[in-house]
């Protein structure tokens, strides 16, 4: 077998001390999620209609345009957490899980940044084009 301790043998295995805090993020920014998602729909709700038109008017209430960032901005990073949670748990391979996790941010921030530029431009020219 081997020598010394039970816990000896294991030190240094195990948690990479980072889970309890990444888990109290995830939850948090689940729960900041979760209303600016209940806005929406119901905003999205008491339009008259769903026209193009609409929508951006809509949008071009400061409030709105504020809000909606910050639904892109949360959605992003719970987005990017949980993938991460999962390529962490399923990718065995430590290069492969590195180089998947740096796609991850790259494509997380790239995401978001262009539905928040998005979002901007509609909200202070009133046209996504």
């Amino acid at each position: 077998m081997g020598h010394g301790t039970g816990i000896g043998r294991v030190r240094g295995l195990g948690s990479a001390k980072g889970g309890a805090s990444h888990w109290a993020m995830e939850r948090m920014v689940s729960l900041a999620t979760l209303p600016l998602f209940v806005w929406f729909l119901v905003s999205l709700l008491r339009l008259p209609d769903l026209s193009y038109t609409t929508v951006v008017n809509w949008l071009g209430s400061s409030l709105n345009a504020v809000l909606m960032v910050l639904l892109v901005v949360t959605t992003f990073v719970h987005l990017k957490q949980g993938m991460q949670v999962v390529l962490d748990d399923y990718v065995h391979d430590e290069g492969t899980r590195v180089l998947t996790n740096v796609a991850l941010v790259f494509l997380s921030v790239a995401g978001g940044a262009a539905a928040t530029f998005a979002v901007l431009q509609i909200a202070f020219r009133g046209t996504a084009n």
